[in-house]
């Protein structure tokens, strides 16, 4: 039960954070956003976690902390918003959302997780869901460096995920968090910095409200508790649940956006409701993997 709560409150925080971001987005470059939030959060955490200070022990795991960094902040945030410019924000976010499948696949080859049909199927539906709940905001517009760029966010974000797990028994993960979002959001605000204004940035209540909401819950908390689940159970069937994010995001949207529901939201819902519990069902004889690496 524990988990299932936490799991919902990961869900809906990155569900809401959608809304917050579209509202901040004009009034501020996009790279320097980006940088923003991770830096910042990772910041605060860190003050938060001073007393744990003996636990950092960067001396001897600077390289695990850079890398994590690198993976999980700067490529992460700088691939979404680069790709951001060459695709729709309904078709990006839903490419990106092919996340738990890559999850999947790389907690099948590096973590030796199971990887049986019904859980393809699973994912599949899952996969599916979203397209059709988005499907309002998808336009017919391709771009091959669009495409790849939304698929490339969403591997990076699932290889980020199996990293974190496999150092996660060597260093102490509030301090990872903290460290990888400082190190990769203040490499992203450098290079920003370079081909972006600080004085673009427009000073009000919206960029406020969705910098804030990166910075204290859209990043340091949300992440905390995700690496936390997913150190702690099968990665494939925690990231199953993130299918749901942006039918979260797309509900919050028409309550403070006044965007419009539509039946294939609920249609959305169900193929994604039907896909978590197809990853996460226990069977009840054991079910013969698709192909599994020795563990």
């Amino acid at each position: 039960m524990r988990s299932i709560i936490l799991l919902a409150i990961v869900v809906f925080i990155w569900g809401a954070s959608w809304t917050f971001y579209k509202m901040a987005l004009p009034y501020t470059p996009p790279l320097l956003f980006a940088g923003l939030r991770p830096f910042f959060g990772g910041l605060i955490l860190a003050l938060l976690i001073l007393h744990r200070f003996d636990r950092l022990n960067f001396p001897t795991y600077w390289k695990i902390y850079i890398i994590a960094g690198l993976i999980n902040a700067t490529l992460f945030f700088t691939i979404q918003t680069i790709g951001l410019q060459y695709l729709p924000g309904g078709l990006f976010s839903v490419l990106v959302y092919s996340q738990p499948i890559f999850l999947s696949i790389l907690a099948w080859l590096m973590l030796g997780e199971q990887l049986t049909l019904v859980k393809i199927i699973g994912l599949f539906f899952g996969f599916i869901g979203i397209i059709v709940a988005s499907i309002e905001g998808v336009t017919v517009y391709f771009s091959v460096i669009g495409i790849t760029l939304a698929l490339l966010t969403g591997f990076v974000w699932a290889y980020g995920s199996i990293y974190v797990k496999l150092v996660s028994d060597r260093v102490d993960g509030y301090w990872l968090v903290a460290m990888q979002n400082m190190i990769g959001g203040g490499l992203i605000l450098l290079f920003a910095s370079f081909i972006e204004r600080w004085t673009d940035i427009v000073w009000n209540a919206q960029f406020f409200a969705g910098t804030l909401y990166g910075v204290f819950f859209g990043v340091p908390i949300a992440f905390l508790i995700y690496y936390y689940l997913i150190n702690e159970g099968e990665a494939s069937k925690v990231g199953s649940a993130t299918f749901l994010v942006p039918i979260i995001s797309v509900i919050i949207s028409a309550i403070v956006l006044q965007e419009r529901l539509t039946v294939k939201l609920f249609i959305g819902m169900l193929l994604v409701g039907t896909s978590i519990y197809l990853v996460n069902r226990t069977p009840r004889t054991e079910k013969t993997p698709v192909s599994q690496m020795d563990g």
